[in-house]
């Protein structure tokens, strides 16, 4: 039987004991999302400490942090290409660095503009928004990217950033990245619908959904503000494209996401 790639499908069921018919969808988040989110904290908790514990803790793949396609020396590239963020930009998920996103995406610019490409990926577990603002942006190398992605919000929602918080952080970096390469594109890849995510539970999947709603609405608003293009939540997201941790990509899933991500890379290039 063939196992279908990537990320898909529909909830098994909704969540009436806690939450009835509310569900806002998409990117409509309230000041009744984040009240709810509030009263479901017990859940978030007990839930939560439980996964913690249950759930491996990977690491990202050896290897390296850049690579070319398509030519000899960064300085021939016509696309220079910085994947930002959390763990899902550092490939935790994946054995093999070829198999994260970084490279997988630099592969589908080639193949759909026929360009090189300088691609670097730079990205922590369990970061944040404020956290790459203030470490890892100041830090980086001079490099000069003409595209950004960012991998950044699951972990705000996680851990319960509110709106104010969210929109000083991430419109910070958004700032921040601005004022580094004025002349690069961005785009942010909003997080993904928690309640597919096979290594949460029902409980605390619709919490955290919840959140990520917040972080969808506020970050949508600040890219629309401040220069960034918004990549849609992705479509379809199933078992195949997990890792053995439940939570992050796997190889499957990180090529779906490159395929997701890249027209919105490219834009018009």
């Amino acid at each position: 039987m063939t196992q279908r790639s990537g990320f898909s499908g529909q909830s098994p069921g909704g969540f009436g004991e806690f939450g009835g018919d509310f569900d806002p969808g998409g990117l409509a988040a309230s000041f009744k999302t984040g009240l709810i989110s509030w009263l479901l904290l017990p859940v978030y908790v007990w839930q939560g400490l439980q996964t913690r514990r249950r759930v491996e803790r990977m690491r990202p793949p050896a290897g390296r942090t850049s690579g070319i396609y398509g030519a000899q020396s960064i300085e021939e590239t016509a696309v220079r290409l910085l994947v930002l963020g959390d763990s899902s930009a550092a490939g935790v998920g994946v054995d093999r660095i070829d198999d994260s996103l970084g490279p997988k995406l630099a592969e589908r610019i080639v193949a759909l503009t026929g360009r090189s490409v300088f691609w670097r990926a730079v990205g922590a577990n369990s970061a944040v928004s404020a956290e790459i603002r203030d470490h890892v942006v100041p830090n980086l190398a001079g490099e000069t990217f003409t595209h950004i992605v960012l991998m950044i919000g699951t972990n705000d929602a996680k851990n319960f950033h509110g709106g104010r918080r969210f929109k000083k952080s991430f419109g910070g970096l958004l700032y921040a990245l601005k004022a580094k390469w004025p002349e690069a594109r961005i785009v942010w890849s909003p997080p993904v619908d928690m309640k597919r995510v096979p290594a949460l539970p029902r409980g605390l999947a619709h919490v955290l959904e919840l959140r990520a709603r917040i972080v969808r609405k506020i970050g949508a608003r600040l890219c629309a503000e401040r220069g960034g293009v918004v990549a849609t939540t992705l479509p379809r997201v199933e078992p195949a494209g997990f890792s053995r941790d439940g939570f992050h990509a796997s190889a499957e899933g990180y090529a779906y996401y490159a395929n997701h991500l890249v027209s919105y890379v490219i834009g018009k290039l």
